[in-house]
C-alpha cells in the first residue's frame, strides 16, 4: 500500500505536499480504495476488478486538494471529503470536474466520428466530516439550482434535461456505522479524528491534541503501521487543514458583526489577505495561495514584498 500512496500523493516537490490532505493521503490507494467503494455501496468486489486512480492535478475543494477520483468496473467515481457545512454548489463544481475528466480520458478521439465513445457512468460522493450537526445521508442535485423555466417547459416533459446528483454521507464517528464496518482505513480515520477532536474540546492546543490523537491511536491498533510511518506528515497536514477552517469561520463572524454586505466583504478580504501572509511565511508557493485563498496574484505578490 505505502509504495503506490507515497508516488501518487507524496512527491519529491513542496507543492505535492502542502496540497495534500489527511483524506487523499490515506485513500490514494487502489486496493483501499475497492473496499471503500464496496462499503459505500454495500456490495463486495472481488479483487482482480480493476482500480485506476485519474485524479486531476492542480483541483482544490475548498482550499485544499481533498479530492480522489477513480474508475472501477465501468464507473468513474469521484470522492470528495468536506469539513466544513456543505457547499450549496458542490454539484455544479463537480460538473465541471467530471467534464475535464471525460476530456483527458478521451484524449484524442474524435468527437465528430460516427461511432458512438463510450464513457465510464459517473458517481459522486462527498464524505462529511465536519462538526456541525448533518443528517447520516442527503442528496444534492444539480436541478436545484436551475431558474424556474415553467412558464417555456414543453408539455409532458419530465425532469431536467441536465442533471447530476451527489450523495452526501456524514463519516463522522458513530454515524453510517455500516459503511465504516465495512471498510477498515474509514473506520481508523473516523476514530483518530474523533480521538483529537476530543482532546481539543478538553483543552489541548491543536498540535498536541493530534500528538496524544496520534498515541492513542497506536496503542490501540488504529491506523498504527500508518502513523508509525508518517505521524509528522499526519499532525502537519491536519494542522495546516483545521487551522484553514478554524480561520474561514472567523472571517466570517467578523464580516457578520460589521453589519453590511460591504463590511462582509472586508472583513472575508482581511481574513484572506492574513491567511495569505502566513502561508507566504510558511512557505507554499503563490500560485496554491491563489487557490486557497481567491487573491489574485498581483496582492500575493505585493504582500510578500
Amino acid at each position: 500500500m505505502q509504495n503506490s500512496l507515497s508516488r501518487h500523493i507524496w512527491g519529491m516537490s513542496a507543492n505535492t505536499k502542502f496540497k495534500a490532505s489527511l483524506f487523499t493521503f490515506l485513500f490514494s490507494d487502489t486496493e483501499v480504495l475497492r473496499e471503500l467503494y464496496s462499503a459505500l455501496e454495500g456490495i463486495s468486489l472481488p479483487p482482480d476488478i480493476p482500480v485506476t486512480i485519474n485524479t486531476l492535478e492542480n483541483v482544490l475543494f475548498m482550499g485544499r486538494v481533498n479530492d480522489i477520483s477513480f474508475e472501477i468496473g465501468g464507473k468513474l467515481v469521484v470522492l470528495i471529503e468536506h469539513q466544513s457545512t456543505i457547499n450549496p454548489n458542490m454539484a455544479l463544481r463537480l460538473l465541471m470536474y467530471i467534464a475535464r475528466l471525460y476530456e483527458r480520458l478521451i484524449g484524442d478521439r474524435d468527437l465528430y466520428a460516427t461511432k458512438q465513445i463510450a464513457l465510464p457512468r459517473p458517481e459522486f460522493f462527498v464524505l462529511y466530516n465536519g462538526e456541525a450537526p448533518y443528517p447520516d445521508e442527503q442528496v444534492c442535485r444539480l436541478s436545484d439550482a436551475f431558474l424556474d423555466p415553467s412558464e417555456f417547459t414543453a408539455t409532458g416533459r419530465d425532469g431536467p434535461v441536465l442533471e447530476l446528483v451527489v450523495k452526501v454521507l456524514n463519516i463522522n464517528k458513530g454515524r453510517n456505522e455500516g459503511i465504516a464496518k465495512g471498510c477498515k482505513t474509514l473506520a481508523g480515520y473516523q476514530a483518530f479524528v474523533a480521538k483529537a477532536r476530543e482532546y481539543v474540546k478538553r483543552g489541548d492546543g491543536l498540535e498536541e491534541a493530534l500528538k496524544k490523537a496520534v498515541l492513542y491511536c497506536r496503542e490501540h491498533d488504529i491506523l498504527k503501521e500508518f502513523l508509525k510511518r508518517h505521524a509528522r506528515e499526519v499532525i502537519n497536514m491536519l494542522t495546516t487543514e483545521w487551522n484553514l477552517e478554524d480561520a474561514k469561520a472567523v472571517w466570517f463572524e467578523e464580516g457578520m458583526e460589521m453589519g453590511t454586505e460591504r463590511g462582509m466583504e472586508q472583513g472575508m478580504k482581511q481574513g484572506m489577505e492574513e491567511a495569505a501572509r502566513n502561508a507566504l511565511a510558511k512557505g507554499l508557493p503563490i500560485e496554491i495561495i491563489h487557490d486557497i485563498t481567491g487573491l489574485d496574484i498581483e496582492t500575493i505578490e505585493r504582500l510578500a514584498g
